[in-house]
C-alpha cells in the first residue's frame, strides 16, 4: 500500500475547515472530548482507513489520554522522543517524508447533548495536534489539518447525530508541515491540546475583536463583530466604566469612547471585564487599554519607550511535554515576575491560549510568534527552502492567519512575529503584508529580515557587545549582514530588539550587565529576550531505576543535538539557576547610588511609580546585622529620581561595614508576597583595615619535609593531616569541568575584541594543553624554624610549558599561614579556566557536611556574573553549594571569600598585594570527574570532599551560542598569589 498522497501536499489542509476566529470565553454550549481514547500505533503511514469504520472492533486497542504525546505514554511502547535543533530527523526531500512514519489512530465515542440548540452549527475544535491529522465522524471524512501549535475548527453540523457518535482521528508524526516546524525542541507527536465540540448558535457571535486604545486617561474601544442579523441587537457592557452600548444591527457597530480609564501595561496590568451579549450567546473578555506605536526609532506603548527584559519561552514540562497545565503555567509566569522578567517571546509558536490570558492578567509584554521554522534547510545551504517557494504560499499565510485571529484580543501582545530561522523570501513578505492589513497597530517582527524589506523592527540574535553598541549608534556593521547602503540606512531608522541573546546553557550566561548598560545608553536599543526560559529535560530513568532528566541522544535518536535543549534560566525541575538571579539583579527596575549620606533612587519602570514598594535598610559588621529600618522615602514616578537621606551608620573599627538597601513589595501581589525583594544595592562603608603582615621566615635549610606545624602534619614536604584529619594538598588546579559555554565555539567577535579562537572552543584548547592532566615534580624542600617551603614544577605529558609553584607554610601567632606563589612559564597560548589549589579531604567516616563563609553569596558567582552576589555571612550544605546542571560542569564558585569554616578547620583568606581576594568551591568530585560525566547520575560515588581555593576564575560568556568571555573577564596565564591563615 502506498503512502497517502496528502502526505506530499503542501496545502495546510482540506475538508470542512472553518475560518480562524478568536479564542473566546462564551456561554455557548461546549463538550470537552478530553480524556481516555482508544489508541493504536503503526510504524508507517500506509494504512487502511479502518480507523473510520464504526464496525471496527477496537476493544483490543490500548487506552491513551488526550491531551498527551504518545511518545511520553506507555513507558516507551509508543516510540521515543527525539531532539534536534537545526537538523531534520528525516531526509531533506520536501515536501516528501519517509514511509517509516509513526502513525497514531485515535477513536472515542461521545453522546451529543440533548439540550443543545436545534439550529446551532456544530464545530469540532482541535487546539494542538502534531503533525498532520485526518478526522472522521461516524465513518465520514471531516477533513485534514496541519499546523501543530495552531487551532483548527471543523464544521461537523451535517455529520453529527443525536445520541451516540464515533470520532476517529489519524495522526501522522511526519508530514510536509514538519518542514515548517523545526523549532529547536523535542519532536513529540500526538493530540497534545484540548479537543472540544462547540455549538455555534445561529443568533450567536461568530467572531469578536475589541481593539482598544489609550491616550491621556481616555480609552477607546474599536469593535469588530461578526454575527448574523439574528444575533442583533447586541449589547456591549463594561460595568466598571459605566459603559452599556446597544448595537441594533451590524451597521450600527461603532467605536466607543470611554473616559477615566487606567492604562494596561506589563507593570500595571489593569483589566476591565467586558461582555458582548448577542441574542443567543454572550462573550466575556478582559480589556486592557493601551496604544502601541513606533515613532522614529522608538517602540512605544502609551507614548513611553518599552525596554524588554524578556525571556524566550517554549512550552515544555519534564513529564507532560507541551501538554498545558494551567497551575504550573501560572506559577511559571509568577516566577518570571519575581525575577524581574517583563516580556515573553513565544518561541517559536503560539502557546496554549490560556497562557495569554495569564500574561494579560499578571502583566507581560508579549511578542507572539507564528508556528514556523525551517531551520533544517540551513544544512542544505537553504536550497528548496519553502519560504521562497510559491507552492508553500498558502501554508505560510494559513499559519499567520490562524495565529493572529486566535489571539488578537490580548492586550499583552504588542508585536506579531512571523516565525523564526526560516531564511527569507516572498512567502514571509506575504505573511507580513497580511498582518499589516489585518492589524495596522501592532508591528511585525522577523529576525531573518536583515535588510528590513517587510518588518517594522530591526532584530538580531546574539550580536556581540561592540556590534550591539554600533547598532545603538550608527549601525555601521550593517554591511556585514549583506545590506546595501540604502538597506542599512532603512534599518537604522527602526527600533532594535535582541530577539535572542545571552544563551543560558549550563553555568552562565555572562555579561548580562554589559547588554543592559547599552540599553540604558542608547534609546534605540529596546532590550531583548534571553535564550531561554527553561530547560527541556524529559524525566526518565536508567535501567536500574535512577531518575534523571534526559536530553538529545538519551533516547537513541539517529541524529540529535545533544544537551543543546538544556539552555534555560530555570532547570527542568523548576529550580531557578544562578543565572536567573543574576538577570534579576541586572534588570532590576530601580537603580541605586550612594552619595555621601544620601541614597539616589532612579525609577526605570515604564509606567509604575514606587508607591507599591518600601525601602528597607540594614547595616552589617562582618556579615552580622547591627542596625536596620525602613527609609522615609517619597513616591518616585516612572522615569524620575529622588535623593533620600540615609540613617547615620556606625562604622566598625575592626570589621567590614556594609549598608544594604532593598526595595521590597509593600503588599501581597498575584505573583509574590509582601517583602519580596524587587531591587537591591550594597555600599561598602568599611574603614581601612590593616592587612596582617606576611610571615617571612629566615634560616632556610634543606630538609626532608616531615614535620608538624601547628595543626598541620607533613610527610616529604606534602600535607597529610590538618586539624587532626587526613588532608592532601595544596595541589595546583588549572582545570575546571568545562561549562557548556567553555565547550562552545559558536563564533568570535567580528571586531576582534574577545579572547576566543574562531571555531575552536576554549575547552578543546585546555585539553590540548593538558590542563586536565597536570603532573608534579617536587624540585626542593626547605625548612626553617616554624616553617616549611616547597617548590614544584607542574606540567603535562608531551608539553614543554610549565608552572612553578612555591608553597610556604609558617606559624603566624595562633594560626598557620599558607602562601602559594604560582608563576607560569612564557608561551601559554590560550586563556586558563582557573588558577587555584585543591585540597582533598577523605571522609574517614565523617564527611564534610557543609560550609559557613563570610564573603559573596549566597549563590555561585564568576567574574562576568557578579551582580547578584552580595557580601554577607552564609552557610550551605555541600550538596547545596553546587547546581545540578543537566550536564555536569563547573559550578559552586563563591568569589571574594574572607573567612571559610568547613567544620574541622577554619580559613581566613587574605587579599593579595593588589587587594584581590580568592574564592572557593566545595564539592564531592574533582573537576576531572565532573568533566567525565554526561549526566549527574553518572558522577561516581566518592569518599572525600574537594576544596578548591581559586586565586582567579575565567568568566562565563555565552559562547555555547553567542559571544565569548569579554576580555576584562578572561583569565590569561599570569602569576598569582594565594594567602590563607588556617585554624583548627
Amino acid at each position: 500500500m502506498l503512502t497517502p498522497s496528502y502526505l506530499a501536499d503542501t496545502a495546510p489542509g482540506r475538508g470542512a475547515r472553518v475560518e480562524p476566529r478568536s479564542w473566546l470565553h462564551t456561554d455557548a454550549p461546549s463538550l470537552s472530548l478530553n480524556g481516555p481514547w482508544r489508541f493504536r500505533l503503526s510504524p508507517h503511514a500506509a494504512l487502511p482507513e479502518d480507523v473510520a469504520s464504526p464496525e471496527l472492533d477496537d476493544s483490543g486497542w490500548d487506552s491513551i489520554p488526550v491531551p498527551a504525546h504518545w511518545v511520553l505514554e506507555g513507558d516507551g511502547a509508543y516510540g521515543r522522543p527525539a531532539y534536534t535543533n537545526v537538523q531534520f530527523p528525516f531526509p531533506i526531500d520536501p515536501p516528501h517524508v519517509p514511509d517509516e512514519n509513526p502513525t497514531g489512530d485515535y477513536r472515542r465515542g461521545f453522546t451529543m447533548p440533548a439540550d443543545w440548540p436545534a439550529d446551532a452549527r456544530v464545530a469540532l475544535r482541535f487546539d494542538g495536534v502534531e503533525s498532520l491529522y485526518r478526522v472522521w465522524l461516524n465513518g465520514e471524512e471531516v477533513g485534514i489539518a496541519t499546523g501543530s501549535r495552531l487551532a483548527q475548527e471543523f464544521d461537523v453540523t451535517g455529520l453529527i447525530r443525536d445520541g451516540a457518535n464515533l470520532l476517529s482521528v489519524r495522526v501522522h508524526q511526519w508530514s510536509p508541515a514538519s518542514y515548517l516546524e523545526d523549532q529547536d525542541q523535542w519532536w513529540l507527536p500526538g493530540i497534545f491540546r484540548d479537543v472540544t465540540l462547540v455549538a455555534r448558535p445561529a443568533d450567536g457571535i461568530e467572531d469578536l475583536w475589541l481593539r482598544t486604545g489609550f491616550e491621556n486617561g481616555d480609552g477607546t474601544v474599536l469593535p469588530e463583530l461578526v454575527a448574523e442579523e439574528a444575533a442583533f441587537p447586541v449589547t456591549l457592557r463594561i460595568p466598571e466604566l459605566g459603559v452599556e452600548t446597544v448595537w441594533a444591527s451590524p451597521a450600527a457597530v461603532a467605536p466607543v469612547a470611554v473616559g477615566g480609564v487606567e492604562p494596561w501595561t506589563a507593570e500595571t496590568p489593569r483589566l476591565y471585564e467586558a461582555t458582548v451579549e448577542a441574542q443567543g450567546e454572550t462573550a466575556t473578555l478582559r480589556l486592557g487599554f493601551r496604544t502601541v506605536e513606533i515613532r522614529g526609532d522608538r517602540f512605544l506603548v502609551n507614548g513611553r519607550r518599552v525596554v524588554f527584559h524578556g525571556m524566550n519561552r517554549h512550552e515544555t514540562h519534564p513529564e507532560r511535554g507541551r501538554v498545558f497545565d494551567e497551575q504550573h503555567a501560572r506559577e511559571d509566569l509568577a516566577r518570571m515576575k519575581r525575577f524581574n522578567v517583563n516580556a515573553i517571546r513565544t518561541s517559536h509558536y503560539p502557546p496554549h491560549p490560556r497562557l495569554l490570558d495569564l500574561a494579560d492578567e499578571l502583566g507581560f509584554w508579549v511578542i507572539l510568534e507564528c508556528d514556523l521554522e525551517t531551520h533544517g534547510f540551513e544544512t542544505a545551504g537553504w536550497a528548496r527552502n519553502p519560504s521562497d517557494d510559491p507552492a508553500w504560499r498558502e501554508a505560510y499565510l494559513d499559519r499567520i492567519r490562524r495565529t493572529v485571529e486566535r489571539d488578537k484580543n490580548h492586550p499583552s501582545i504588542v508585536i506579531w512575529s512571523l516565525g523564526n530561522e526560516s531564511g527569507t523570501g516572498t512567502n514571509l513578505a506575504a505573511m507580513s503584508a497580511w498582518v499589516h492589513a489585518r492589524d495596522p497597530e501592532r508591528p511585525v517582527h522577523y529576525e531573518g529580515d536583515y535588510t528590513g524589506e517587510y518588518t517594522d523592527v530591526y532584530s538580531r540574535m546574539y550580536s556581540t557587545i561592540p556590534e550591539t553598541e554600533q547598532i545603538g549608534t550608527d549601525g555601521s556593521l550593517a554591511p556585514l549582514l549583506g545590506c546595501t547602503p540604502a538597506q542599512g540606512a532603512r534599518q537604522r531608522t527602526k527600533p532594535f530588539i535582541l530577539c535572542e541573546y545571552a544563551h543560558a546553557m549550563g553555568n552562565g550566561p555572562g555579561a548580562l550587565d554589559q547588554y543592559d548598560e547599552l540599553t540604558r545608553r542608547f534609546p534605540r536599543l529596546h532590550g531583548g529576550f534571553v535564550w531561554e526560559w527553561r530547560d527541556h529535560g524529559i524525566l526518565t530513568e536508567t535501567a536500574d531505576g535512577t531518575p534523571f532528566y534526559a536530553y538529545g541522544g538519551d533516547f537513541g535518536e539517529v541524529v540529535h543535538d545533544g544537551n543543546f535543549v538544556m539552555d534555560g534560566m530555570v532547570l527542568s525541575n523548576d529550580e531557578p539557576t544562578p543565572g536567573l538571579h543574576e538577570f534579576a539583579a541586572v534588570v532590576q527596575p530601580l537603580r541605586f547610588a550612594f552619595d555621601g549620606g544620601d541614597l539616589i533612587v532612579e525609577n526605570d519602570r515604564h509606567t509604575a511609580d514606587t508607591a507599591d514598594l518600601a525601602l528597607r535598610w540594614r547595616v552589617e559588621h562582618d556579615g552580622r546585622t547591627v542596625a536596620s529600618g525602613v527609609l522615609d522615602a517619597p513616591v518616585v514616578a516612572a522615569g524620575s529620581g529622588a535623593r533620600i537621606p540615609l540613617p547615620a551608620v556606625e562604622v566598625a573599627a575592626d570589621a567590614e561595614t556594609w549598608l544594604t538597601v532593598d526595595a521590597v513589595l509593600a503588599a501581597d501581589t498575584a505573583w509574590a508576597p509582601a517583602g519580596h525583594v524587587v531591587a537591591t544595592a550594597q555600599h561598602d562603608l568599611s574603614a581601612a583595615l590593616p592587612l596582617p603582615a606576611t610571615v617571612l621566615p629566615s634560616g632556610w635549610r634543606t630538609g626532608d619535609g616531615t614535620l608538624t606545624l601547628g595543626p598541620a602534619e607533613f610527610e616529604g614536604g606534602r600535607l597529610v593531616r590538618l586539624g587532626g584529619r587526613a588532608v592532601s594538598g595544596p595541589r595546583l588546579e588549572l582545570f575546571r569541568a568545562p561549562t557548556d559555554n567553555d565547550e562552545g565555539a559558536a563564533f568570535s567577535d567580528p571586531t576582534g575584541s574577545d579572547a576566543s579562537v574562531p571555531g575552536v572552543s576554549s575547552a578543546s584548547l585546555w585539553r590540548q594543553q593538558g590542563l586536565d592532566r597536570l603532573t608534579r615534580r617536587l624540585v626542593s624542600v626547605e625548612e626553617a624554624p616554624g616553617a616549611l617551603r616547597t617548590i614544584e614544577r607542574v606540567s603535562a605529558a608531551n608539553a614543554a610549558r610549565t608552572v612553578t609553584v612555591e608553597t610556604v607554610w609558617a606559624i603566624a601567632g595562633d594560626a598557620l599561614e599558607l602562601r602559594v606563589e604560582i608563576e607560569p612559564s612564557a608561551g601559554w597560548p590560550s586563556v586558563w579556566p582557573r588558577i587555584g589549589v585543591r585540597f582533598d579531604i577523605p571522609d574517614a567516616g565523617d564527611p564534610i557536611a557543609g560550609a559557613e563563609w563570610f564573603g559573596t553569596g549566597p549563590l555561585e558567582s564568576y567574574p562576568d556574573s557578579m551582580r547578584a552576589a552580595q557580601v554577607g555571612r552564609y552557610s550551605a550544605s555541600v550538596a547545596d553549594l553546587s547546581v545540578e546542571y543537566a550536564r555536569p560542569q563547573e559550578t559552586g564558585h563563591r568569589s571574594a571569600v574572607r573567612t571559610l569554616d568547613i567544620g574541622p578547620f577554619a580559613l581566613e583568606v587574605l587579599p593579595d598585594a593588589r587587594g584581590r581576594r580568592a574564592g572557593f568551591s566545595l564539592g564531592r568530585h574533582t573537576p576531572q570527574q565532573i568533566a567525565a560525566a554526561g549526566h549527574p547520575h553518572e558522577l561516581p560515588e566518592t569518599e572525600s570532599t574537594v576544596l578548591i581555593l581559586d586565586a582567579a576564575q575565567h568568566g562565563l560568556g555565552s559562547r555555547a551560542c553567542g559571544p565569548d568571555v569579554w576580555p576584562t573577564h578572561a583569565l590569561r596565564p599570569e602569576a598569582r598569589t594565594l594567602r590563607v591563615r588556617i585554624r583548627a
